[in-house]
């Protein structure tokens, strides 16, 4: 064994001749290397079995998802057309008046009296079907879009735990959800201080509120229809996590929606109809008087979160064990 081998001496072996001793020269520095080594192998997973350093309660930021969605064509045409559909509804009303000038009366009348009356207009107009399925997009696309571009298997790959991942999504989708709620009558009331002035806030049966208490009774219009549509999110998210199209788990909330508002119109349903999800969707209306009458709107409320926790569960219950493999 030559003499640099024996110099550098990193776990070399080296037999003197003539003797059967065998000696083993190991420098200090290699040992405490080697240590090192070792250590950081086996301090590479947790306690639990995980990769050391990992947190599931730091996957699938909120930012990030929210980002995606925004980022989104269907996201951004969406928001683009909120904005665009007072302009809409006002040249409705500005190149739609017969020639004598003569008002046809009914809400028309109402929309184009005051910002407040034609912020309720728009919301009337939109509460039957654009409401209702601009949250039924946010929620049933949200998990089934996923699942259909194979990405969600991916994503719990990472690995994301489902019950984050349900939770991030649902919450994206939420805050979405709520920020097209208060875009819209936002758009609309300063469409209507532009083209039709600060006045009152007029109701069908002829009560009349001040600017400023229109303003706050729209800010509680809001909230109240964001609550009241929480029984949409939940159905979709169901539906979200029980298909892969997104088509469908969009298509079949709004057509459940719609048939509840069919069936809410038959009066022979008596009080049964007290049961549909819509039955108090525009329960808000009640806002716009000198004597506010609150129990529609709690028993709306109280629906709605009812049937919200039922299809949450529901989805939840059904996501935990879907198969996403396939």
């Amino acid at each position: 064994m030559s003499e640099s081998g024996h110099k550098a001496g990193y776990g070399v072996p080296s037999v003197t001749s003539g003797e059967n001793v065998t000696t083993v020269h190991t420098d200090p520095a290699a040992i405490d290397d080697m240590e090192v080594a070792a250590n950081r192998d086996h301090s590479g997973f947790d306690a639990d079995g995980s990769v050391s350093g990992f947190r599931s309660a730091r996957t699938l930021p909120l930012r990030v998802e929210l980002i995606r969605q925004l980022r989104r064509r269907r996201t951004q045409l969406l928001l683009g057309f909120l904005v665009l559909l007072p302009f809409i509804l006002w040249a409705a009303f500005e190149f739609g008046t017969s020639a004598n000038n003569r008002r046809s009366g009914g809400f028309v009348d109402l929309a184009t009296a005051s910002a407040p009356n034609f912020v309720v207009f728009v919301l009337f107009a939109a509460g039957s079907f654009l409401l209702p399925m601009i949250v039924a997009l946010f929620f049933g696309d949200t998990v089934a879009s996923e699942a259909s571009w194979s990405s969600l298997k991916y994503l719990l790959a990472m690995p994301v735990p489902r019950g984050r991942l349900l939770r991030q999504k649902a919450t994206a989708s939420g805050l979405l959800s709520l920020f097209a709620l208060v875009l819209l009558p936002v758009v609309a009331l300063l469409v209507g201080l532009l083209f039709y002035g600060s006045g009152e806030a007029v109701s069908p049966t002829g009560d009349a509120i001040t600017f400023s208490d229109s303003l706050l009774a729209m800010v509680f219009s809001v909230v109240y229809i964001s609550v009241n549509l929480l029984w949409v999110a939940g159905l979709a998210m169901f539906l979200s996590v029980a298909t892969d199209a997104p088509l469908g788990a969009v298509g079949g909330t709004v057509l459940v929606a719609i048939l509840s508002q069919i069936l809410d119109q038959i009066t022979a349903l008596g009080t049964l109809r007290d049961y549909l999800p819509t039955h108090f969707a525009f329960a808000w209306s009640d806002l716009i008087s000198t004597d506010i009458d609150w129990s529609n709107m709690t028993r709306g409320a109280f629906s709605a979160v009812t049937y919200a926790a039922i299809f949450g569960l529901l989805a939840a219950r059904r996501f935990r064990t879907k198969d996403v493999t396939s």
